[in-house]
């Protein structure tokens, strides 16, 4: 995986219990007033915003939430200042792992992304200890599904002369790598063939990734899931194989 993929997390918890949807809620509405307040409230010349639109729709968050969230951003409503946070560690068997979070209060989450971390057996790294192995880049994912019926041979071809860097061809889904600041523009182009996009936003890509035994592909696992599972983390990325 080139990271963990938020977009997969909004799929699996459309389902779940009502406490796994109400996290998921409040995670992609910190998502959408950290965009608002970076760049304004409108999606149309937000990508980021736009973005994060789209996966609170997805996970059918009510559109009166996705409101709020905005104004929030934009200051037209109060509330607490919401930090974005960058945390490096290790997991089992040493993988590495970048941890995004959106919080109010960094104590707290500090103190949460450490016990997560030693809990499942893996520590907290210091500034520096991981993010040499990772790169950033743009990242668009679709669905397997959305190609059915398409010449996946012209597609892959069509796909780079838009612009992309690399493409991925994942069991589930293929992966399209591009320039930071050039994925806007690979959406847009992809959305213009007809192609219909399931995620797309800016990743940390590890250089290379690191193979482990099965027990410890499954410990790390678990440790993904207390992550995910924690209101604070908005994504992870992991330089592990799978």
């Amino acid at each position: 995986m080139s990271g963990h993929s938020k977009w997969a997390n909004i799929k699996r918890t459309k389902g779940a219990a009502d406490t796994k949807r109400a996290s998921l809620f409040t995670k992609l509405a910190k998502s959408i007033t950290v965009a608002a307040r970076e760049k304004g409230g409108d999606p149309d010349s937000n990508f980021s915003l736009r973005l994060a639109m789209e996966k609170a729709k997805a996970a059918n968050v009510p559109k009166e939430k996705i409101e709020r969230a905005i104004k929030r951003g934009t200051g037209e409503i109060k509330g607490e200042t919401i930090e974005e946070l960058t945390y490096e560690g290790f997991g089992p068997g040493g993988t590495a792992l970048l941890i995004k979070c959106l919080s109010d209060n960094k104590n707290r989450t500090a103190s949460q992304i450490k016990h997560i971390l030693t809990s499942q057996g893996g520590s907290l790294g210091s500034p520096n200890s991981v993010m040499w192995q990772f790169e950033q880049k743009g990242v668009i994912r679709i669905d397997k599904e959305k190609l059915a019926g398409k010449n996946l041979d012209e597609l892959e071809l069509q796909i780079i002369d838009l612009g992309a860097q690399d493409l991925a061809k994942e069991e589930d889904a293929w992966v399209i790598y591009t320039k930071i600041e050039e994925l806007p523009k690979v959406s847009s182009k992809l959305k213009e063939t007809g192609l219909e996009i399931d995620y797309a936003e800016i990743e940390y890509v590890p250089k290379e990734k690191i193979s482990l035994a099965k027990v410890l592909i499954e410990k790390n696992q678990k440790l993904f899931e207390a992550l995910d599972d924690d209101e604070d983390v908005d994504n992870y990325y992991t330089n592990l194989k799978e």
